[in-house]
């Protein structure tokens, strides 16, 4: 018997721990495991559309109207067909009420001959979700609001109550909303330099941030065929330094990136470093073929910081006496 338990137990393999993997093999193997969480689709095309996969392992959409497919892989074909059937759709009641006009009355601040009441204009009016994303974007830049108002609860039950047919976009919409509409002006305003024969007024200063950044900004003044005076910033941009080159070769970048060639003055205050990058400039301007009197007249000193510096001299005199 005890013969029989001895082979018994040789018979038994030994139980050894399985092997410690290394702490990085480890990271390794759960980062790969690790799998990213999907984002919930945002386009207002799903609204409208069931997304499923199909027998091929292909991602499509279906109408939830008529039924039709349509292929949406996200790295391959997009959203784009189906917003377009979303608008052609037949069936989809949504389209029927946009497509609808609706008569209002705009009324109008004229008064008639006589002490008559105010008169209005009917027009017609539809629902556009792309332009009211525009003209809410506009407003952001307007109003100088920050991106987060669209997720305020305000903001939200205002427009529930005022149009529940818009859809509300994210902070992050609206700030490439906003990005995409001064791209447009941008292009707009570029055009408009690159094809008038319009001379500019240029001003600009510099000045250091808490964080001991330096910062300079540009600002074009300019009449249009229609005489109307126009103020843009057409740059806000970090710079190495204050000194006169440095100075000089940024106003330079700016204006030959905008091509602007037509300079006619550029108004500083009274450092001394302006005086060199005013000289810089001269040599470029003269270059460029487009100078009146050799940039004579090129260089205007702020009127605002010479009364501030008579000022400032002035009260220095009163407390000395």
């Amino acid at each position: 018997m005890a013969q029989q338990e001895t082979t018994n137990d040789l018979l038994v393999e030994p139980s050894h721990p399985p092997p410690v993997a290394s702490s990085q093999t480890e990271v390794d193997e759960a980062t790969s495991k690790m799998k990213r969480k999907g984002m919930k689709p945002r386009s207002a095309v799903w609204d409208h559309f069931s997304k499923f996969v199909d027998g091929s392992g292909t991602q499509k959409g279906k109408c939830n109207y008529c039924y039709k497919e349509f292929f949406c892989d996200p790295k391959k074909n997009g959203t784009t067909a189906l917003r377009n059937h979303m608008f052609a759709c037949i069936k989809n009641p949504h389209v029927m009420t946009t497509r609808q006009s609706q008569l209002y009355l705009q009324p109008s601040s004229s008064i008639q001959e006589g002490g008559g009441s105010h008169c209005g204009t009917l027009n017609t009016w539809n629902f556009n979700q792309e332009r009211s994303r525009r003209n809410l974007a506009k407003m952001i830049i307007v109003d100088e609001l920050p991106f987060m108002f669209v997720e305020g609860e305000g903001f939200k039950e205002f427009m529930e109550v005022t149009q529940p047919k818009f859809r509300i976009p994210s902070r992050w919409t609206v700030s490439r909303d906003c990005y995409d509409l001064y791209m447009e002006e941008r292009k707009k305003l570029k055009n408009y330099f690159q094809n008038s024969n319009q001379r500019v007024c240029i001003t600009t200063d510099t000045w250091t941030s808490l964080q001991r950044i330096n910062y300079m900004c540009i600002t074009v003044h300019y009449v249009d065929d229609n005489w109307t005076l126009h103020k843009t910033i057409l740059n806000f941009c970090p710079i190495t330094s204050h000194k006169g080159d440095d100075i000089g070769m940024a106003v330079e970048s700016c204006l030959l990136n905008w091509g602007i060639k037509r300079v006619f003055t550029v108004t500083v205050d009274n450092a001394s470093s302006n005086d060199v990058a005013i000289a810089y400039l001269k040599k470029k301007i003269v270059g460029w073929g487009f100078s009146i009197l050799n940039c004579k007249y090129l260089h205007m000193r702020c009127i605002a910081h010479i009364i501030n510096l008579v000022v400032v001299d002035g009260l220095k005199e009163t407390n000395v006496q």
